[in-house]
């Protein structure tokens, strides 16, 4: 489940300094760098819409995606026919801890959330990418391109969906 605690953290962190984006849609890169240097590449594309929803597509090295809302988190994952449902613990408000991230240097951000740091690199007004440390002390980089802020997004998007005949795991 450690994808699944980075995805909470990464989606929280997704708007850093950016208060008045209501919208946001990018492909990304994720890379994750443990102790011996091993690293992890994943990429897919996030669409996120104020107040708190948010998909993560997983396209490589295995396709899935991650629904969040303020409540609980499902993980579709089509090559197993499984999905997870879990409830969140708290209700995390992502645009209220990520209005608290501060201004170190131009154009980098650092914001705090629940013991970690979260390093954001803004190009323009378009965040680059966001870096920190897991609970694993994993190095992770997420990197964006193609972001798009601001437009309407059907809400329908952040709807979990996938075949009944699929296990339904509940934490």
């Amino acid at each position: 489940m450690r994808y699944l605690f980075l995805t909470i953290l990464i989606s929280m962190q997704l708007f850093a300094s950016l208060e008045e984006i209501t919208s946001f849609e990018a492909d990304f890169t994720q890379s994750i760098t443990d102790e011996k240097d091993k690293t992890l590449t994943y990429s897919g594309h996030i669409v996120a819409l104020k107040p708190q929803n948010v998909k993560w597509s997983y396209k490589e090295p295995v396709e899935k995606d991650v629904y969040i809302n303020r409540f609980e988190v499902t993980v579709v994952e089509p090559e197993i026919e499984q999905v997870i449902i879990r409830r969140l613990e708290s209700n995390f408000d992502f645009f209220k801890i990520i209005s608290n991230a501060k201004k170190v240097e131009e154009n980098k951000y650092l914001a705090y959330y629940r013991d970690s740091k979260f390093t954001i690199i803004k190009n323009k007004s378009f965040i680059e990418s966001i870096s920190y440390l897991d609970e694993f002390e994993n190095r992770v980089k997420i990197t964006f391109k193609n972001q798009k802020q601001n437009q309407t997004i059907d809400e329908t998007v952040f709807k979990p969906i996938f075949p009944l005949e699929f296990d339904i795991i509940r934490d």
